[in-house]
Protein backbone atom coordinates (compact mmCIF):
# COMPACT_ATOMS: atom_id res chain seq x y z
CA UNK A 1 0.00 0.00 0.00
CA UNK A 2 1.71 3.32 -1.18
CA UNK A 3 1.63 5.89 1.11
CA UNK A 4 1.77 10.06 0.47
CA UNK A 5 4.77 11.53 1.15
CA UNK A 6 4.00 14.91 2.49
CA UNK A 7 6.59 17.82 1.55
CA UNK A 8 7.33 19.37 5.14
CA UNK A 9 9.72 22.20 4.43
CA UNK A 10 8.17 25.82 4.73
CA UNK A 11 6.66 27.51 1.71
CA UNK A 12 8.84 30.60 2.73
CA UNK A 13 12.16 28.27 2.70
CA UNK A 14 10.38 26.70 -0.74
CA UNK A 15 10.71 30.21 -2.39
CA UNK A 16 14.01 30.84 -1.18
CA UNK A 17 15.25 27.64 -2.64
CA UNK A 18 13.87 28.09 -6.27
CA UNK A 19 14.32 31.64 -6.48
CA UNK A 20 18.21 33.03 -6.66
CA UNK A 21 18.97 35.29 -3.22
CA UNK A 22 17.97 39.35 -4.23
CA UNK A 23 20.82 41.56 -3.13
CA UNK A 24 20.24 43.36 -0.80
CA UNK A 25 21.59 46.54 0.05
CA UNK A 26 23.53 46.56 3.19
CA UNK A 27 26.87 47.91 2.13
CA UNK A 28 29.54 47.41 -0.54
CA UNK A 29 30.04 43.61 -1.35
CA UNK A 30 33.48 41.61 -1.29
CA UNK A 31 34.45 42.88 -4.26
CA UNK A 32 33.84 46.77 -3.59
CA UNK A 33 35.48 46.37 -0.07
CA UNK A 34 39.12 46.96 -1.32
CA UNK A 35 37.88 50.03 -3.32
CA UNK A 36 36.38 52.09 -0.67
CA UNK A 37 38.68 51.82 1.79
CA UNK A 38 41.19 52.86 -1.04
CA UNK A 39 38.46 55.78 -1.38
CA UNK A 40 38.47 56.42 2.57
CA UNK A 41 42.31 56.61 2.65
CA UNK A 42 42.39 59.04 0.14
CA UNK A 43 40.09 61.34 2.55
CA UNK A 44 42.18 60.83 5.28
CA UNK A 45 45.14 61.80 3.21
CA UNK A 46 43.62 65.27 1.76
CA UNK A 47 42.66 66.39 5.25
CA UNK A 48 44.53 69.05 6.49
CA UNK A 49 45.27 69.76 9.78
CA UNK A 50 43.41 72.71 10.81
CA UNK A 51 45.64 76.57 10.79
CA UNK A 52 46.00 77.55 14.03
CA UNK A 53 43.37 80.64 14.71
CA UNK A 54 45.31 84.10 14.21
CA UNK A 55 46.64 86.04 16.72
CA UNK A 56 44.14 89.00 18.20
CA UNK A 57 46.82 91.64 17.61
CA UNK A 58 46.84 94.28 15.55
CA UNK A 59 50.46 93.76 14.42
CA UNK A 60 50.16 90.48 12.56
CA UNK A 61 53.04 90.18 10.75
CA UNK A 62 54.99 90.80 14.01
CA UNK A 63 58.59 89.93 14.66
CA UNK A 64 59.31 87.41 16.87
CA UNK A 65 60.34 89.11 20.61
CA UNK A 66 60.08 91.91 19.43
CA UNK A 67 57.60 94.88 21.63
CA UNK A 68 55.50 96.71 19.86
CA UNK A 69 54.39 100.26 22.03
CA UNK A 70 50.95 101.57 21.49
CA UNK A 71 51.36 104.84 23.38
CA UNK A 72 49.94 108.78 22.54
CA UNK A 73 51.32 110.11 19.97
CA UNK A 74 54.53 112.54 20.35
CA UNK A 75 54.85 116.21 20.87
CA UNK A 76 57.34 118.88 20.18
CA UNK A 77 58.47 118.76 23.81
CA UNK A 78 57.70 115.17 25.05
CA UNK A 79 58.02 111.54 23.76
CA UNK A 80 54.24 111.11 25.49
CA UNK A 81 52.38 113.14 27.44
CA UNK A 82 51.16 110.25 29.63
CA UNK A 83 53.57 109.47 32.26
CA UNK A 84 52.54 105.60 32.43
CA UNK A 85 53.81 105.66 28.13
CA UNK A 86 56.78 107.12 29.22
CA UNK A 87 57.34 105.26 32.23
CA UNK A 88 57.03 101.89 29.65
CA UNK A 89 58.94 103.22 26.79
CA UNK A 90 62.06 104.46 29.40
CA UNK A 91 61.95 100.93 31.23
CA UNK A 92 62.12 99.16 28.04
CA UNK A 93 65.14 101.45 26.66
CA UNK A 94 66.74 100.93 29.91
CA UNK A 95 66.80 97.14 30.17
CA UNK A 96 68.11 97.25 26.10
CA UNK A 97 64.69 95.25 24.56
CA UNK A 98 64.30 95.83 20.87
CA UNK A 99 60.98 97.13 21.09
CA UNK A 100 58.81 99.29 18.17
CA UNK A 101 56.91 102.12 18.93
CA UNK A 102 53.87 102.09 16.88
CA UNK A 103 52.28 105.04 15.43
CA UNK A 104 48.32 104.42 15.51
CA UNK A 105 47.25 108.12 15.63
CA UNK A 106 45.61 107.49 19.12
CA UNK A 107 43.49 105.19 17.15
CA UNK A 108 43.56 101.81 19.53
CA UNK A 109 43.47 101.42 23.15
CA UNK A 110 44.15 97.55 24.70
CA UNK A 111 41.29 95.48 25.89
CA UNK A 112 41.38 97.22 29.22
CA UNK A 113 40.42 100.65 27.64
CA UNK A 114 43.94 101.78 28.12
CA UNK A 115 47.20 103.03 27.01
CA UNK A 116 49.50 101.95 27.09
CA UNK A 117 49.68 98.42 26.04
CA UNK A 118 52.30 96.29 24.28
CA UNK A 119 51.70 93.25 22.04
CA UNK A 120 54.73 90.23 22.10
CA UNK A 121 54.90 87.77 20.40
CA UNK A 122 50.71 87.79 19.65
CA UNK A 123 49.66 88.56 22.73
CA UNK A 124 48.53 91.85 24.33
CA UNK A 125 49.65 92.91 28.42
CA UNK A 126 47.83 95.88 29.57
CA UNK A 127 48.96 98.86 32.26
CA UNK A 128 52.08 99.57 32.94
CA UNK A 129 52.98 98.09 36.18
CA UNK A 130 51.61 94.68 34.58
CA UNK A 131 54.27 95.42 31.46
CA UNK A 132 57.10 96.35 33.38
CA UNK A 133 56.38 93.04 35.75
CA UNK A 134 54.99 90.43 32.75
CA UNK A 135 58.78 91.97 30.54
CA UNK A 136 60.96 91.45 33.49
CA UNK A 137 60.13 88.24 33.71
CA UNK A 138 60.66 87.12 30.39
CA UNK A 139 63.75 89.02 29.64
CA UNK A 140 65.06 88.30 33.02
CA UNK A 141 65.48 92.24 33.28
CA UNK A 142 64.33 92.98 37.21
CA UNK A 143 65.94 96.46 37.66
CA UNK A 144 65.31 96.02 41.86
CA UNK A 145 67.56 92.77 42.09
CA UNK A 146 70.11 94.10 43.72
CA UNK A 147 67.64 96.26 46.38
CA UNK A 148 67.32 95.50 49.50
CA UNK A 149 64.07 94.70 51.25
CA UNK A 150 64.04 97.94 53.06
CA UNK A 151 64.41 99.57 49.34
CA UNK A 152 61.87 97.36 48.26
CA UNK A 153 59.32 98.55 50.72
CA UNK A 154 60.20 102.24 50.25
CA UNK A 155 60.29 101.79 46.24
CA UNK A 156 56.40 100.39 46.55
CA UNK A 157 55.72 103.04 49.04
CA UNK A 158 57.56 105.94 46.31
CA UNK A 159 55.77 104.63 43.65
CA UNK A 160 52.07 105.01 45.17
CA UNK A 161 52.81 108.43 46.09
CA UNK A 162 53.35 109.23 42.58
CA UNK A 163 51.19 107.34 40.64
CA UNK A 164 48.30 107.45 43.11
CA UNK A 165 48.88 111.44 44.14
CA UNK A 166 51.32 113.87 42.67
CA UNK A 167 50.22 112.37 38.90
CA UNK A 168 46.30 113.14 40.21
CA UNK A 169 47.63 116.84 40.86
CA UNK A 170 49.25 116.69 37.14
CA UNK A 171 46.22 115.45 36.00
CA UNK A 172 43.97 118.11 37.58
CA UNK A 173 45.63 120.93 35.87
CA UNK A 174 45.04 119.11 32.42
CA UNK A 175 41.50 118.81 33.10
CA UNK A 176 41.43 122.28 34.64
CA UNK A 177 42.85 124.44 31.90
CA UNK A 178 42.89 122.38 28.64
CA UNK A 179 43.98 125.55 26.43
CA UNK A 180 47.18 125.44 28.67
CA UNK A 181 47.99 122.17 27.89
CA UNK A 182 47.94 122.50 24.37
CA UNK A 183 49.52 125.34 24.54
CA UNK A 184 52.53 123.93 27.11
CA UNK A 185 53.46 121.06 25.15
CA UNK A 186 52.86 122.38 21.92
CA UNK A 187 50.32 120.22 20.89
CA UNK A 188 49.06 119.90 16.84
CA UNK A 189 46.22 117.90 17.14
CA UNK A 190 45.79 117.64 12.92
CA UNK A 191 49.35 116.16 13.12
CA UNK A 192 49.10 113.68 15.80
CA UNK A 193 45.65 112.53 14.45
CA UNK A 194 46.45 112.56 11.11
CA UNK A 195 43.18 114.16 10.33
CA UNK A 196 42.24 117.04 8.01
CA UNK A 197 39.91 118.59 10.73
CA UNK A 198 39.99 122.70 11.00
CA UNK A 199 42.16 122.77 14.46
CA UNK A 200 39.29 124.57 16.06
CA UNK A 201 37.21 121.32 15.73
CA UNK A 202 40.04 119.56 17.35
CA UNK A 203 41.23 122.05 20.00
CA UNK A 204 36.53 122.07 20.97
CA UNK A 205 36.50 118.13 20.79
CA UNK A 206 39.32 117.88 23.00
CA UNK A 207 38.56 120.66 25.73
CA UNK A 208 35.14 119.18 25.69
CA UNK A 209 37.03 115.53 26.83
CA UNK A 210 39.92 116.87 28.79
CA UNK A 211 37.91 119.41 30.73
CA UNK A 212 34.51 118.37 31.44
CA UNK A 213 35.23 114.45 31.56
CA UNK A 214 38.52 115.07 33.37
CA UNK A 215 37.01 117.22 36.25
CA UNK A 216 34.38 114.71 36.64
CA UNK A 217 37.28 111.68 37.30
CA UNK A 218 39.36 114.27 39.40
CA UNK A 219 36.04 114.94 41.80
CA UNK A 220 35.86 110.97 41.68
CA UNK A 221 38.77 110.62 43.07
CA UNK A 222 38.77 113.13 45.42
CA UNK A 223 41.18 116.05 44.28
CA UNK A 224 39.17 117.84 42.09
CA UNK A 225 37.55 118.96 45.45
CA UNK A 226 40.07 121.11 46.90
CA UNK A 227 40.90 124.63 46.39
CA UNK A 228 43.68 125.19 43.50
CA UNK A 229 45.94 126.10 46.19
CA UNK A 230 44.93 123.12 48.52
CA UNK A 231 45.87 120.92 45.71
CA UNK A 232 49.19 122.51 44.60
CA UNK A 233 50.38 122.66 48.06
CA UNK A 234 49.77 118.78 47.81
CA UNK A 235 52.01 118.70 44.93
CA UNK A 236 54.66 120.66 46.87
CA UNK A 237 54.49 118.26 49.41
CA UNK A 238 54.70 115.23 47.13
CA UNK A 239 58.32 116.69 45.25
CA UNK A 240 59.76 117.54 48.93
CA UNK A 241 59.56 114.05 49.68
CA UNK A 242 61.30 112.91 46.53
CA UNK A 243 63.99 115.63 47.02
CA UNK A 244 64.82 114.31 50.57
CA UNK A 245 64.89 111.05 49.66
CA UNK A 246 67.16 111.60 46.77
CA UNK A 247 69.44 113.95 48.59
CA UNK A 248 73.00 114.37 46.81
CA UNK A 249 72.42 110.88 45.13
CA UNK A 250 72.62 110.66 41.53
CA UNK A 251 69.79 108.27 41.57
CA UNK A 252 67.23 106.93 44.60
CA UNK A 253 69.65 104.18 45.87
CA UNK A 254 73.06 104.56 44.56
CA UNK A 255 74.28 105.46 41.03
CA UNK A 256 72.03 103.26 38.66
CA UNK A 257 68.53 103.89 38.26
CA UNK A 258 65.88 101.11 39.91
CA UNK A 259 62.19 101.32 39.16
CA UNK A 260 61.73 104.47 41.32
CA UNK A 261 63.95 106.12 39.20
CA UNK A 262 61.90 105.68 36.53
CA UNK A 263 58.41 106.01 37.53
CA UNK A 264 59.80 109.40 39.18
CA UNK A 265 61.34 110.57 36.02
CA UNK A 266 58.17 110.23 33.71
CA UNK A 267 55.89 112.22 35.81
CA UNK A 268 58.70 114.90 36.81
CA UNK A 269 58.84 115.70 33.42
CA UNK A 270 55.22 115.83 32.66
CA UNK A 271 56.18 118.97 35.11
CA UNK A 272 59.59 119.76 33.73
CA UNK A 273 59.05 120.44 29.91
CA UNK A 274 56.42 122.39 30.16
CA UNK A 275 56.62 125.46 27.80
CA UNK A 276 57.67 128.64 29.76
CA UNK A 277 55.25 131.07 28.61
CA UNK A 278 52.45 129.00 30.31
CA UNK A 279 51.84 129.71 33.80
CA UNK A 280 52.50 126.53 36.08
CA UNK A 281 53.28 127.02 39.69
CA UNK A 282 54.21 123.51 40.42
CA UNK A 283 56.68 123.81 37.39
CA UNK A 284 58.09 126.76 39.01
CA UNK A 285 58.46 125.02 42.31
CA UNK A 286 60.21 122.30 40.86
CA UNK A 287 62.26 124.11 38.94
CA UNK A 288 63.59 126.42 41.78
CA UNK A 289 63.33 124.62 45.04
CA UNK A 290 64.23 120.77 43.82
CA UNK A 291 67.27 121.07 41.53
CA UNK A 292 68.56 117.77 42.50
CA UNK A 293 64.63 116.20 40.88
CA UNK A 294 65.68 118.48 38.20
CA UNK A 295 68.96 116.91 37.63
CA UNK A 296 67.58 113.70 38.14
CA UNK A 297 65.66 114.40 35.37
CA UNK A 298 68.35 115.66 33.23
CA UNK A 299 70.69 113.08 33.94
CA UNK A 300 67.93 109.95 32.97
CA UNK A 301 66.74 111.65 29.85
CA UNK A 302 70.17 111.95 28.48
CA UNK A 303 70.71 108.06 29.85
CA UNK A 304 67.38 106.81 28.23
CA UNK A 305 66.86 109.31 25.43
CA UNK A 306 69.92 110.03 23.45
CA UNK A 307 67.45 110.77 20.94
CA UNK A 308 65.47 112.74 23.04
CA UNK A 309 65.29 115.79 19.93
CA UNK A 310 64.63 113.37 16.93
CA UNK A 311 61.71 111.74 18.56
CA UNK A 312 59.99 114.86 19.30
CA UNK A 313 61.20 117.05 15.71
CA UNK A 314 57.74 116.97 14.26
CA UNK A 315 57.18 115.54 10.99
CA UNK A 316 57.41 118.26 7.85
CA UNK A 317 55.59 116.84 5.26
CA UNK A 318 57.65 116.54 2.02
CA UNK A 319 56.86 119.84 -0.55
CA UNK A 320 54.82 119.14 -2.87
CA UNK A 321 56.44 118.01 -6.43
CA UNK A 322 56.71 120.49 -9.14
CA UNK A 323 54.42 119.59 -12.33
CA UNK A 324 56.04 119.92 -15.33
CA UNK A 325 54.36 121.85 -17.78
CA UNK A 326 53.21 119.40 -20.72
CA UNK A 327 53.33 119.52 -24.39
CA UNK A 328 51.25 118.51 -26.98
CA UNK A 329 52.63 114.91 -26.80
CA UNK A 330 52.21 114.49 -23.06
CA UNK A 331 55.68 114.27 -22.52
CA UNK A 332 58.79 116.83 -22.22
CA UNK A 333 60.03 119.66 -20.99
CA UNK A 334 58.08 122.79 -20.99
CA UNK A 335 59.98 124.30 -24.37
CA UNK A 336 58.36 124.28 -27.72
CA UNK A 337 58.93 121.30 -29.55
CA UNK A 338 57.68 120.75 -33.25
CA UNK A 339 54.68 118.65 -33.80
CA UNK A 340 55.09 115.48 -36.04
CA UNK A 341 52.41 117.21 -38.48
CA UNK A 342 55.14 120.04 -38.48
CA UNK A 343 58.03 120.60 -41.07
CA UNK A 344 60.86 121.56 -39.90
CA UNK A 345 61.20 125.70 -40.50
CA UNK A 346 63.25 126.35 -44.01
CA UNK A 347 62.97 122.96 -45.71
CA UNK A 348 58.88 123.49 -45.86
CA UNK A 349 59.29 126.60 -47.95
CA UNK A 350 61.74 125.08 -50.50
CA UNK A 351 59.59 122.44 -51.00
CA UNK A 352 56.17 124.31 -51.31
CA UNK A 353 58.94 126.76 -54.48
CA UNK A 354 59.73 123.58 -55.80
CA UNK A 355 56.30 122.49 -56.25
CA UNK A 356 54.95 125.93 -57.61
CA UNK A 357 57.98 125.83 -60.57
CA UNK A 358 57.38 122.37 -61.50
CA UNK A 359 53.56 123.45 -63.30
CA UNK A 360 55.35 126.24 -65.06
CA UNK A 361 58.29 124.11 -66.70
CA UNK A 362 55.97 121.93 -67.91
CA UNK A 363 54.07 124.60 -69.78
CA UNK A 364 57.06 125.58 -71.04
CA UNK A 365 57.99 122.18 -72.92
CA UNK A 366 54.80 122.16 -74.13
CA UNK A 367 55.30 125.55 -76.09
CA UNK A 368 58.24 124.73 -77.13
CA UNK A 369 57.43 121.56 -78.89
CA UNK A 370 54.38 123.04 -80.52
CA UNK A 371 56.72 125.59 -81.67
CA UNK A 372 59.17 122.59 -83.41
CA UNK A 373 55.91 121.35 -85.28
CA UNK A 374 54.75 123.85 -86.88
Amino acid sequence: MATEVVNNVPETEKEQKDDPPAQQDNGPTKEETPAAEKTEEKIEEKKVEPSPPKPNVHKINFEQDVVYLYQFPRTPLLPSTSPYCLKVETWLRLAGIKYENVDHKAKFRSKKGQLPFVELNGEEIADSTFIIKQLSEKYNKDMDAGLSADQRVVTHAMISMIENHLSWVIFWWRAKYPDSVLKGYQMNLQNALNTRLPTSILNFCYKFNSGRKGMKKAKAHGIGVHSQEEIIEFGKNDLRVLSDLLSDKPFFFGDEPNLLDVVAFANLAQLHFIDKEVQHALRDSLNESFPNLVGLVSRLKERAFPDWDELCAPEVPPPPAKKEKETKEGTGPAEKQPLPEEPEKGKGDEKEKELEKEPEDKEKEVEKEKEKEK
